[in-house]
């Protein structure tokens, strides 16, 4: 009986599932990516720990963890990896990798992801003060009182906007959205 064939390597079906994911075979593990993102401190894994769990093959817990929901699209990791890897894309396949095979806590991150994808649509950027308190004050919010001053601090230096704003050219950003949504169903 002739043997089955040997399943690809994790790594292998991550860069295979990303538009340019071969790039992370080049990966320095030098953490720009981790120290570059904005939501670093609410993931379980920085993205460097993450491409080291990848490489070692660790499929389980990666696809728990809560990294790839936890990253915002900002594309800074993106803009400074040495690299050019496609870090934003790389976490994107990871959640559909595991949706697809039911390994995701779906409690809290992907409703973080979806408020976020929400406000882009909505306004054409992040909104985070609309961000925080959607997504904050309806997952644990008794861990969150503490960050209240934080906010109070940031708000009296005008660095927190009470109210969103929207970007000029919606229309062409909507385009491009409703172009990504065929793009995706295909």
């Amino acid at each position: 009986m002739p043997a089955a064939p040997a399943r690809p390597s994790f790594r292998n079906e991550l860069i295979e599932a990303t538009s340019g994911g071969e790039a992370l075979l080049a990966c320095l593990q030098c953490g720009t990516c981790g120290g570059s993102c904005p939501s670093a401190a609410d993931m379980d894994h920085s993205p460097r720990q993450l491409f080291a769990m990848i490489d070692a093959g660790l499929r389980q817990q990666v696809l728990r963890s809560n990294t790839p929901w936890y990253c915002v699209s900002c594309y800074l990791c993106m803009v400074r990896c040495p690299k050019e890897i496609p870090i934003t894309d790389l976490m994107y396949s990871l959640k559909r990798m595991a949706v697809r095979e039911n390994l995701h806590d779906d409690r809290d991150a992907p409703d973080f992801s979806q408020s976020f994808a929400g406000f882009v649509e909505q306004y054409g950027r992040s909104f985070e003060f609309g961000l925080a308190t959607r997504y904050h004050l309806t997952h644990r919010p008794l861990r969150k009182v503490g960050s209240g001053s934080m906010a109070l601090e940031m708000i009296a230096k005008d660095r927190l906007s009470l109210r969103p704003t929207r970007i000029r050219g919606m229309v062409q950003l909507r385009a491009i959205l409703d172009k990504a949504s065929v793009l995706e169903a295909v």
